[in-house]
C-alpha cells in the first residue's frame, strides 16, 4: 500500500487565533486512489512542548468540505478554541459529497470508512504527537458527519472512547425526512447507486448500511454517546428513532433535543457541548 502522504500547503486564512495553528494536509488514499484534504488543528502548548495530545475527528456534513468547520460556524475561530481549551489536536477530513463516510459495496471511488479508519487515523498518528489509543480519541460531526462518526465508532470500538453526532442522519431511509420531493429523489437515487436497491430500510432490522441498524453493536461496544438535534431539524424523527432504539435495548447515552434547525448557528452551539462531554472521557496518559 501506498504510505499516506502529507503535504503541508498552507495554514487556513481564516485562524484568528494566534496561539493555535491549523495545517492545511492531503493524505493519500491508496483504497481510492487519489489525495484527500483535512485541516488538523493543534493548542499552542504543541509547538514548545513534546507531550502527546488526544485526538477529536470532527466530520462535515453532505455537501460540505473539511475547512467547513473552520469557515461556516458563527464563530470562525471556535475550532481553535475549542483545542486550546481542552489543549487537544481536532481534525476535520474531508470525503465526497453525500457518501455516508461508509464504503461502497458497488463503487471503488467510495471507500470513506477505508479511509478514515485504515489511513487517515494512522497518518495522524504517525504525523502527529497523538495519543494512539482508543481511550485518547473521539469522533463526532454534523448532518451526515454525524451518520459517519455514529456508524464508524459502533463499527470500529477499538479506535474511539466516545462518539457524537449533531443534527445527524441516523437513518438514511429518505422517508423520515421532512424534505422536498425532488431532494428525497436526489438522495434516493445516490444512495442506490452506492449501495443498491435490496437494502432493508424498515425495523426491526435495518441495513448495516444506516446508524439505526447498529444499535446492538453500540450497546455491546459500551462507548460514550451524545446525541443532539433541533427540534425544527427535518431529520429530528430519525434522531428521536434511534434515542428509542437506544432505550429499548439499553444503550446508555446523552440524547439531547434543544430549539434550532438545520444550520450553522445550531452546530456552532452544539460543538462546545460536545468537547465538554468528550472531555470526560479523553485520557491524557
Amino acid at each position: 500500500m501506498k504510505k499516506a502522504l502529507l503535504i503541508i500547503l498552507a495554514f487556513l486564512p481564516f485562524l484568528t487565533l494566534a496561539q493555535v495553528n491549523v495545517d492545511t494536509i492531503q493524505v493519500y488514499s491508496a483504497a481510492m486512489k487519489k489525495n484527500l484534504k483535512a485541516a488538523v488543528t493543534t493548542p499552542s502548548s504543541y509547538r514548545s512542548g513534546s507531550q502527546n495530545y488526544p485526538v477529536v475527528y470532527l466530520l462535515h456534513g453532505g455537501s460540505g468540505s473539511f475547512s467547513d468547520w473552520h469557515q461556516k460556524v458563527s464563530d470562525p475561530g471556535l475550532v481553535g478554541k475549542l483545542a486550546e481549551q481542552y489543549n487537544l489536536i481536532i481534525v476535520t477530513p474531508g470525503v465526497g459529497p453525500a457518501s455516508y463516510y461508509y464504503d461502497s459495496p458497488l463503487l471503488d471511488s467510495v471507500r470513506y470508512e477505508t479511509y478514515i479508519i485504515s489511513e487517515l487515523i494512522p497518518h495522524i498518528d504517525q504525523t502527529y504527537r497523538t495519543l494512539a489509543k482508543k481511550e485518547s480519541r473521539a469522533i463526532t460531526g454534523l448532518s451526515m458527519g454525524g451518520h459517519g462518526a455514529i456508524t464508524l465508532s459502533a463499527k470500529h470500538p477499538e479506535l474511539f472512547v466516545a462518539a457524537g453526532s449533531m443534527s445527524g442522519v441516523m437513518n438514511i431511509d429518505t422517508r423520515m425526512w421532512k424534505v422536498a420531493d425532488d431532494f428525497r429523489k436526489l438522495r434516493q437515487e445516490g444512495q442506490k447507486a452506492m449501495l443498491g436497491s435490496d437494502l432493508n430500510y424498515d425495523g426491526p432490522t435495518f441495513n448495516s448500511f444506516t446508524a439505526v441498524g447498529l444499535v446492538d453493536k453500540m450497546k455491546a461496544n459500551g462507548l460514550a454517546l451524545i446525541i443532539d438535534c433541533g427540534v425544527e431539524d427535518f431529520l429530528i424523527e430519525t434522531n428521536r428513532q434511534m434515542h428509542q432504539l437506544l432505550l429499548a435495548n439499553g444503550t446508555p447515552h446523552e440524547y439531547i433535543e434543544r430549539p434550532g434547525a438545520h444550520t450553522w448557528p445550531y452546530w456552532t452551539e452544539a460543538l462546545p457541548v460536545h468537547l465538554l462531554f468528550f472531555s470526560k472521557y479523553l485520557k491524557r496518559d
